[in-house]
């Protein structure tokens, strides 16, 4: 990595404490969180490969999805096969470079599902509250500069986070007390200074919570037209056009607000993991079941895709 060099590096690798050191429940854990990641990646992939080949599904709001999707995908994988590993290893470590790739891949898909949660909270806005002018706002070069953006973001975010944290001197402590490189256990193992670190830390997550206000002003304005609507039927189909989208901001924003507004004095290292593995690993499983149970046209197009999949087997 730029800027590091052999004086700097004083560890090769590191050990993931991991969720618990419980001998026991390693392989229950195991087969729980595998069942669930084979959830997730079927859930994300069937998604995304159900919005591409469905026709009625080519909008913005399922193109935005789709992408959604995507992110989980990759935000799981990034995480979920290496604490797999390490459920069944007597050595549970973790490359020097490893570490430095997981924690930037990290960064990367969890920044980008910040802002494409705020993008499909704002083509819900336009949706809602300027209807008529809907496909002009949204058009295709509108939605690809609106997806581009947050990864484009994300990336470069990213990497000067992690290579601000991997010029940092490790010196004898190398068990990281997470089961993933996550930057807060990072920083306690150095023995160097991490006040630039910290600094940039307060920098870009001041940028980053721009994506929650995005999400608190378009959804200000989205109950504010739908209160105006006089029946009560159309101020249902109103509100069902966010429901799913609203459900998956609300679980994804509460989770890092427990999460990172906490007290310190508050923080409990074991509430922590538990955080953790909802927003890493739950969290993406759950955003396609909340995608397809809740919503109409996803269920629909489900139908469709079996009833096709029933004619060819026939």
């Amino acid at each position: 990595m730029a800027g590091v060099n052999d004086t700097t590096i004083t560890v090769k690798e590191f050990i993931l404490f991991g969720i618990t050191d419980r001998s026991d429940l390693q392989v229950p854990l195991f087969v729980v969180f595998l069942l669930i990641y084979v959830i997730t990646v079927m859930g994300n992939l069937g998604m995304i490969i159900l919005i591409r080949t469905d026709a009625y599904l080519h909008t913005s709001m399922y193109f935005f999805l789709s992408h959604l999707a995507f992110v989980d995908l990759c935000y799981s994988s990034v995480i979920v096969p290496k604490m797999l590993a390490n459920f069944l290893a007597a050595k549970k470590t973790i490359s020097y470079y490893v570490c430095a790739a997981q924690l930037g891949c990290f960064f990367t898909f969890m920044i980008t599902e910040c802002f494409l949660l705020a993008v499909m909270a704002f083509d819900r806005y336009v949706a809602i509250c300027k209807p008529l002018h809907y496909q002009t706002i949204m058009s295709q070069r509108v939605c690809m500069l609106l997806v581009a953006g947050p990864y484009i973001y994300s990336f470069w975010v990213a990497l000067l986070n992690t290579i601000a944290t991997f010029r940092l001197s490790f010196c004898s402590a190398t068990v990281i007390n997470h089961f993933y490189c996550d930057d807060l256990p990072l920083l306690a193992l150095s023995c160097s200074s991490t006040s630039t670190k910290q600094m940039l830390i307060y920098v870009f997550a001041g940028f980053d919570t721009s994506s929650l206000l995005i999400v608190l002003i378009s959804y200000t304005f989205i109950f504010s037209a739908i209160l105006r609507i006089r029946s009560t039927q159309g101020r249902h189909k109103a509100f069902s056009t966010c429901s799913s989208h609203l459900t998956a901001v609300t679980i994804f924003y509460g989770t890092l607000i427990f999460m990172y507004l906490q007290p310190s004095t508050n923080h409990a290292l074991a509430i922590d993991k538990i955080t953790s593995v909802f927003y890493t690993v739950v969290i993406p499983m759950l955003n396609p079941l909340i995608y397809s149970l809740r919503n109409k046209e996803v269920k629909d197009a489900l139908k469709r895709t079996a009833e096709k999949i029933m004619v060819v087997f026939r």
